[in-house]
């Protein structure tokens, strides 16, 4: 599905891809903050087109362009229990004490927080974990 949101204009440019952290508090009194704050927060985006209207933003020194993106898949490392694909799934994040473990980044990805709810559209491999977990990486929805 397409959407429209704004994004920085040194950084708005097709085919590239951010995440949506949530609302700043700056961002309270902005004129243009509805269209920006209807995004999901922890979802990964990919800029498919861009406008040439700069609006001004307390977040980004040159303003705000408004751009088409579309939802990406994101890849993540999850109990195997909720490893099921086709079924929503509530994100339970572990705490793990293997921070250098190469798959922390997976098992913790920026911006994706215990209780969002995704869909597993993909189940891939089986994933070694350090801590002795029964894990799997996922593509989510």
């Amino acid at each position: 599905m397409v959407l429209l949101t704004v994004i920085g204009k040194t950084i708005a440019k097709p085919g590239a891809e951010f995440i949506f952290m949530g609302s700043n508090s700056s961002c309270k009194d902005c004129k243009v903050k509805t269209i920006c704050f209807h995004l999901e927060q922890g979802t990964k985006y990919k800029i498919i087109g861009a406008r040439d209207i700069v609006h001004d933003c307390p977040q980004h020194d040159e303003g705000v362009v408004v751009v088409q993106v579309e939802e990406t898949p994101r890849e993540i490392i999850i109990s195997k229990r909720q490893a099921i694909e086709g079924t929503t799934i509530t994100l339970e994040m572990k705490k793990c004490p293997e921070r250098g473990c190469q798959h922390y980044k997976l098992c913790h990805p920026l911006g994706m927080d215990s209780g969002l709810k995704r869909k597993v559209i993909k189940v891939q491999e089986k994933v070694d974990c350090m801590d002795g977990q029964g894990l799997v990486k996922v593509t989510l929805e």
